[in-house]
């Protein structure tokens, strides 16, 4: 299974990793994955030999293994192109030289073709003939599911798509996408599409050909999963988000996690959204749009907002714009920054002290919870299960995490001010 192979070529890599390093004259074969790799979107022919139209993956570790390095090749180039509507899949490998085993102990190369199979699960060709034949049908693509939302940005029509595990054809097609997320979402791994709580919101860019063909071009994409929510909730999490890098920096993620919080914002069964570990660009994004959503209610405007954070604000919050009371509290800090006249030195102080208080909460749970132990278990143990930090170390990190979060805070204000949407 697909498993066992894994595990055979992982061992059989590292074997060849520890040969070549007794060995000093095989680093040459040694090509490190993210640049041996290309990806490529082709609408045209020409594409194919345009370089400029090609990026490389963030993350290769796990499909090469955790050196992500590929050995056994000289200036190795693995093509995966995609026409940008169907997603059909073509797979190209060229090198220089490979390493000979009859001269080198029996040192083979890496499988890549056969590595890069196991994750390729809606299949792909290897003929770049076959690949370019198909071009011609990118005009009957057309996306699946419900259209939610559209924008235009620099005269392109941008459209954002609603699918479901039910959405007839989308298995096969989330089969040729889902690759993606492992070249660009680090611990990312494929979910189990047979599974009808997940929910995908698909991005696409609307154009026209020469004779008025309508072609839409994969532009990024978003998965969440419907969590039950006692006693007749859901609470989606938002699982995985990726903007391709050719439409990266564009506002393209702000308007893709736009159009699913007001689509989950106008369903009545759901309770609160959450993220399953977001990245920090994405903390950034969803700080951006909570904080612009929130900003329109009293409770985060002066003189409110310099009041204490109370369960009544992020009820408010949750009720209106689905935001949980974790996410909730730091969108309330952000704002009172915002609102908070820095040249003030007592407004400022209460601010400092409002955000620390939380930060120390931990510590100061842990002290109570120590002060309890200590009828039950003695002073060694004690010692054990305490973080050890004296209370001059413990104000050293929590000045150094309050100086950080106000530099995260303080960014988020800065695009607030530039975001339209």
């Amino acid at each position: 299974n697909s498993s066992t192979l894994r595990n055979y070529n992982f061992e059989r890599r590292e074997h060849a990793r520890r040969q070549m390093q007794s060995s000093s004259n095989l680093d040459e074969f040694v090509c490190p994955a993210a640049d041996a790799v290309e990806l490529k979107f082709i609408t045209q022919e020409k594409d194919f030999r345009d370089p400029s139209l090609g990026f490389h993956p963030e993350f290769t570790h796990q499909v090469f293994g955790d050196n992500e390095v590929i050995f056994g090749y000289k200036k190795l180039r693995i093509k995966l192109y995609y026409t940008p509507g169907h997603l059909n899949t073509f797979v190209g490998i060229t090198y220089e030289d490979k390493i000979d085993p009859k001269r080198h102990e029996g040192t083979k190369a890496d499988s890549v073709l056969e590595t890069l199979a196991e994750f390729i699960t809606g299949g792909f060709t290897t003929n770049p003939d076959e690949i370019l034949s198909k071009l011609a049908d990118e005009c009957k693509f057309h996306p699946y599911g419900e259209l939610i939302h559209l924008y235009k940005k620099d005269d392109a029509q941008f459209e954002v798509y609603k699918v479901t595990t039910v959405t007839s054809g989308f298995t096969s097609y989330h089969s040729r996408l889902q690759m993606f997320v492992l070249w660009f979402i680090d611990a990312s791994s494929f979910i189990d599409i047979d599974d009808d709580k997940w929910s995908f919101y698909m991005l696409y860019k609307k154009q026209s050909d020469s004779s008025g063909n309508s072609h839409y071009l994969i532009v990024g994409y978003l998965t969440l999963y419907n969590y039950y929510a006692y006693p007749d909730k859901t609470r989606p999490r938002i699982s995985q988000m990726l903007i391709f890098p050719p439409y990266q920096k564009q506002h393209h993620g702000t308007n893709l996690l736009s159009a699913v919080y007001n689509d989950l914002i106008s369903q009545k069964d759901v309770y609160d959204i959450t993220v399953e570990d977001p990245s920090d660009g994405f903390i950034a994004l969803r700080d951006m749009l909570d904080c612009k959503n929130c900003q329109t209610l009293p409770s985060f405007q002066p003189p409110l907002i310099h009041q204490a954070f109370t369960e009544g604000t992020a009820r408010v919050a949750r009720e209106k714009f689905k935001i949980n009371k974790k996410q909730c509290r730091r969108v309330y800090e952000i704002l009172r920054l915002k609102a908070t006249d820095r040249s003030n030195c007592e407004e400022y102080k209460n601010y400092r002290l409002a955000v620390k208080n939380r930060l120390n909460a931990p510590f100061q749970k842990e002290k109570r919870d120590l002060e309890k132990l200590k009828h039950f278990v003695g002073n060694h143990e004690l010692a054990d299960v305490s973080t050890k930090l004296s209370n001059e170390e413990r104000i050293t990190k929590l000045q150094e995490a309050y100086k950080q979060l106000e530099q995260d805070y303080q960014a988020v204000i800065e695009k607030l001010a530039t975001l339209n949407l």
